[in-house]
């Protein structure tokens, strides 16, 4: 089916910043949203590129502004990338990681041993406690052989403060100081995109992606064959849309104004 009317997606992929909330805050229409896709039984995976936080934590987030959802809707960059090391690093048991407390928790579940040095892989996340050290060791590791692995090559992400910088900028670091560039999980890449579709059981073709970043949700929906769906209350301003090359199928100005035309549909 070749889609050109919002009525006939069947599932979604849903980014989160900038789309269901900007840092601590909120987006207009969030638990409306949700209570749409629920009445009309649209599947739909939350798929976010923060490796920072679990799972639990977007569905807590969601419950305080009264949208209720599952823990299985929702798919983090960690979580993907735990998914996917046994195929790009089949023989790792000792990692070492750049990022946040969560990731090393995931890592750990998973079975991997959290090392400093003689790491198989370097997996990278957003780090709030990012230091000098730390990319040291990281390059050290990366030169010494180590799968150079992320989570995901956000640059920037907005919050309440405004845009800062993302693990794609630690990225950025670690690929010019050790000459290397890593194999990178989160969105744009299809990887989480093809996951998400997996786990809802519906085929690319029907199914869209929802999102505010042109070049991770809008691209890399795109790559892995989904339409898509540009919310302007992210990174995405009037000028970027217009100049960019990435055009998503469907504009709206927020949740709220996607929701009318839907019903409308």
């Amino acid at each position: 089916m070749l889609l050109t009317h919002l009525h006939q997606i069947r599932a979604l992929v849903i980014d989160a910043d900038g789309v269901l909330w900007r840092g601590r805050q909120p987006l207009p229409g969030v638990a409306e949203f949700f209570d749409f896709l629920h009445a009309r039984q649209i599947p739909y995976i939350i798929a976010t590129n923060n490796s920072a936080r679990p799972e639990a934590d977007v569905v807590e987030k969601l419950a305080r502004v009264g949208a209720r959802i599952e823990e299985s809707r929702v798919l983090t960059s960690s979580q993907a990338t735990v998914l996917c090391l046994p195929r790009l690093a089949p023989h790792a048991r000792r990692v070492l990681v750049v990022g946040g407390e969560w990731l090393g928790i995931v890592l750990t579940r998973a079975g991997y041993q959290i090392v400093e040095q003689d790491a198989d892989a370097v997996i990278v996340g957003i780090d709030w406690n990012l230091t000098y050290d730390k990319l040291k060791r990281a390059t050290r590791e990366i030169r010494r052989g180590a799968k150079f692995i992320g989570t995901n090559a956000d640059k920037t992400f907005p919050s309440e403060d405004g845009i800062v910088p993302g693990a794609g900028s630690i990225l950025a670091a670690l690929e010019a100081a050790s000459e290397t560039a890593p194999v990178v999980i989160g969105k744009p890449e299809r990887t989480m995109f093809d996951i998400a579709v997996e786990k809802m059981g519906v085929a690319p073709e029907l199914t869209a992606t929802l999102g505010d970043r042109l070049e991770t949700d809008i691209e890399g929906g795109h790559r892995a064959g989904l339409k898509s769906i540009l919310v302007m209350t992210g990174v995405t301003t009037p000028e970027l849309l217009a100049q960019s090359s990435i055009q998503p199928n469907w504009v709206f100005d927020d949740l709220v104004a996607l929701r009318a035309a839907w019903e409308n549909g």
